[in-house]
């Protein structure tokens, strides 16, 4: 059985800060007006009701949202870490656990077994950590604030209709502090739209229903996603020096006789296919680091979750469940920038005119984009990874003293 939630405690008032965006309006007055909205969109007064002593602000789960970093690491050690063999092994263990499910999904999406598993293995360790939080009070707090208002209204209302059609009870939500829900950590909007009955008790369980968290996965990964039946994600590959770095670009997509064309095989020397289908080269780490082709599915990946650290994990997960060999082994260590220069490099960047996001010593996309057109401009190699040589090139001044090694923090 799920954890069940105690109704929570009344917290303090909210900040004025958070009621800015809504012309002062207090938590209680916003909250009506939301239950309105609920009700104009379908939302029963008894779903209403029964939620009504979980919808409390709750300050410490605001001060979270807005206190939270990202922690930089490089794909390596994250990879290693969250694709390591016994996840794999779960995985594989499962597939055969809920054949029938696997395969029913397969055949009604197209989404592979090993994709499906890879994401349950990630999210929640096959139902394990789903999080020991009420949801509730998270969305309906979150939905107050002013940074994301209008897209935490919506989880809110959404998570209404969770409760107005019998899936789930108010006490039964439980899940993470930012409002997701089940094994595979669904948002309300998602569970709504892309759940699915799967074991035919009448219920949408994405907490205690395997087929039920087999089947919305898939159908989220389909249909949401895009997911394209039959074709690949991810294959590691091996690039040649000669290869033109400033083309190892998610952006830039290509048939797989170009790369091959360019030096590039398959990780185990073999040839690559001399045919058209497209795809991207991808290089988390540089030019130095790990290399892969990632083919239009990888947009799902990308899609689930933008950090690119994540979703390239993963990606290279569900290979492994699928039955990948394991990722090469660097012939050497990845140059590496300690955070500081991280953090250096991109406000050198943004006086250069570019857009980095927040300047947080982690390189996030944005971040990437930028080295990548500096890099060119210097002439130095444009795999989009941030070097000593770039950082000098920016500062226009030697480099003063070789830096301690530390991991560069990337998304």
């Amino acid at each position: 059985m799920a954890p069940e939630a105690a109704a929570p405690r009344p917290r303090p008032a909210p900040s004025l800060r958070a009621a800015a965006c809504h012309s002062g309006q207090s938590f209680d007055r916003f909250l009506a007006e939301l239950k309105q909205r609920a009700m104009a969109d379908g939302v029963s007064q008894s779903a209403i009701a029964a939620a009504s002593p979980y919808l409390t602000y709750n300050q410490g789960i605001v001060n979270r949202d807005r206190g939270q970093r990202v922690f930089g690491q490089l794909f390596t050690e994250f990879a290693g870490r969250m694709a390591a063999s016994y996840r794999m092994q779960n995985g594989q263990q499962h597939i055969r656990m809920h054949a029938a499910a696997f395969a029913r999904a397969e055949k009604e999406y197209g989404v592979p077994p090993a994709v499906i598993a890879a994401f349950w293995g990630l999210e929640s360790d096959f139902g394990a950590n789903m999080g020991n939080l009420p949801v509730l009070p998270s969305l309906v707090s979150l939905a107050y604030d002013c940074r994301r208002s209008e897209r935490f209204q919506n989880e809110t209302v959404a998570a209404l209709k969770i409760i107005d059609r019998g899936d789930l009870t108010p006490s039964e939500m439980i899940g993470s502090w930012a409002g997701e829900l089940g094994q595979t950590q669904f948002l309300p909007t998602h569970y709504v739209t892309y759940a699915v009955d799967y074991d035919g008790d009448g219920r949408r369980d994405l907490l205690r229903s395997a087929p039920d968290v087999i089947g919305s996965t898939a159908n989220y990964i389909a249909t949401g996603l895009k997911w394209r039946r039959g074709e690949p994600w991810l294959e590691e590959i091996r690039v040649p020096q000669t290869f033109p770095w400033e083309q190892a670009d998610l952006t830039v997509k290509a048939p797989r006789s170009k790369w091959a064309g360019l030096g590039v095989t398959y990780a185990d020397g073999r040839s690559l296919p001399n045919d058209p289908l497209e795809a991207s080269v991808l290089l988390p780490m540089g030019r130095n680091g790990p290399a892969f082709l990632a083919y239009a599915n990888f947009a799902a990946y990308t899609e689930w979750n933008n950090s690119l650290i994540y979703s390239t994990t993963a990606a290279y997960l569900a290979t492994r469940i699928a039955g990948a060999a394991p990722m090469r082994k660097a012939s050497g260590p990845v140059a590496q920038l300690p955070f500081n220069e991280i953090k250096e490099l991109q406000q050198l960047l943004v006086k250069a005119g570019f857009d980095v996001g927040k300047v947080d010593g982690v390189l996030g996309q944005q971040s990437r984009i930028a080295v990548k057109t500096m890099q060119l401009r210097l002439g130095l190699p444009a795999d989009s990874w941030p070097t000593a040589e770039l950082l000098v090139g920016m500062r226009g001044t030697p480099r003063a003293q070789a830096a301690p090694a530390s991991a560069t923090a990337t998304r």
